[in-house]
């Protein structure tokens, strides 16, 4: 008797154990233990298609086309119909639509608590990467809070005295540095001095990167060059500084130790760089870096995480014309085709052939005894109309998703909705 009242014991005890492994894995939720956000600057549904045939031909699928999540973001600024980079950045930073120019605070200067903010209250890890500078819009929106998003100074000094953020890998080295040591700041503080004594670890080359050791939580600082990264193409710069795909490598490898998880913003800022110069050569480039990375990060992050990549902006209105072969790819796609028409045309920028009111005269400025509504000679990739940079578009950003939780991203979305998607899963 006793051994049948054992049995049934052992029964219920296993059969207790299985119900609540299946309760726990299809009803309890789980947070995913590595979140990354990409922002693609100037990343709209139109430069996917431009993108995949320059990176392999029209049948290639992009590592951004396995991404089951798919969503259009919505993207205004409080004042204004298109957002800045500030305004937009800041919106999926912080939750909050808000004027353009400001970064991390609402139209009444009160500071707005970010992911990063959030993430290190939750004892996650956090890193920050981007191949622009460490004090660009997009990056700042993630630690700064000031009403200028051009003033520099103050950014950097944000980010060496707050010290919000765990690993930090970029370019724009002369805002943490005095101008008697070739920086940009007339305070003569040496933040990245500053930044070391606090404990963190400064890097400035790949090599010293890689060599940072991976079995500690992470206090890094990697500043590569005075300015923006070099474009993935220039060879003998990225001998000495890493690509977006190494950075978002070793921040994974490094920041993938702290038990509580991490969260890490990626920003590839020289898709943005070149759309604003009308290089659509880099501007394609950098977008298949963007996907490279992407891959990188799913691949090393693995299963568990949640790996979101947002557009913020559309810039210069890019376009692939014209009838390229499927197969065609690369070089194939750049410069005049056969009945020399372009292959790739811009609504606004600096390649433009005709400009009105202040930007007319920002051209004959720049072009003394130049006719302002002739194009230039030679020029492949032509703009509808001349501006100094090319200018921000109105229309919606695309937005992919892999990993648990991600699945909420579909159709069309405001971008605030991107720190929410996020924030429930810190």
């Amino acid at each position: 008797m006793k051994w049948r009242n054992q049995l049934l014991a052992l029964f219920c005890l296993v059969a207790f154990a299985a119900f609540g492994v299946f309760y726990f894995q299809h009803w309890v939720v789980q947070k995913p233990f590595g979140i990354i956000l990409f922002i693609g600057e100037g990343f709209t549904p139109d430069r996917l298609a431009a993108t995949r045939i320059y990176a392999g031909g029209a049948d290639t699928p992009l590592d951004l086309d396995s991404m089951p999540a798919v969503a259009l973001l919505r993207n205004y600024s409080n004042d204004f119909a298109a957002p800045d980079q500030a305004a937009a950045a800041t919106a999926m930073a912080t939750g909050v639509t808000v004027n353009n120019r400001l970064i991390g605070i609402d139209s009444k200067g009160v500071a707005l608590a970010n992911l990063v903010e959030l993430a290190r209250r939750a004892g996650r890890a956090t890193g920050l990467v981007t191949n622009t500078n460490i004090t660009d819009s997009t990056a700042a929106a993630f630690y700064a809070h000031t009403a200028d998003q051009n003033d520099k100074s103050e950014i950097a000094r944000q980010m060496a005295d707050i010290g919000a953020v765990d690993l930090v890998l970029g370019g724009g080295a002369a805002d943490f540095l005095p101008e008697s040591k070739a920086g940009n700041r007339k305070d003569e503080r040496d933040l990245l001095l500053e930044i070391r004594r606090k404990g963190f670890d400064l890097v400035r080359s790949k090599a010293e990167l890689e060599a940072i050791p991976g079995w500690r939580r992470p206090k890094i600082f990697g500043a590569f060059s005075p300015r923006e990264l070099a474009y993935s193409d220039q060879i003998g710069a990225r001998s000495e500084q890493p690509s977006l795909s190494d950075m978002v490598r070793r921040s994974i490898e490094l920041l993938q130790y702290n038990r509580a998880g991490y969260l890490l913003i990626v920003d590839a800022g020289l898709m943005r760089k070149a759309a604003e110069q009308n290089d659509g050569e880099h501007t394609l480039a950098e977008t298949v870096e963007l996907d490279r990375a992407v891959a990188i990060a799913r691949r090393y992050a693995g299963e568990k995480s949640a790996v979101f990549v947002c557009g913020d902006v559309g810039i210069g209105g890019l376009n692939l014309n014209g009838f390229p072969f499927r197969k065609d790819k690369g070089i194939a796609v750049l410069g005049l085709n056969s009945a020399g028409d372009p292959w790739l045309s811009w609504a606004t920028g600096p390649n433009g052939g005709k400009s009105y009111g202040a930007a007319k005269l920002t051209a004959s400025q720049q072009s003394p005894g130049s006719t302002p509504n002739a194009p230039p000679p030679q020029i492949q990739e032509p703009a509808a109309f001349y501006a100094p940079a090319a200018l921000i578009t109105v229309e919606d950003v695309a937005a992919f998703g892999a990993g648990p939780g991600t699945e909420a991203l579909h159709g069309s979305m405001q971008n605030t909705a991107v720190f929410k998607l996020i924030s429930d899963m810190l």
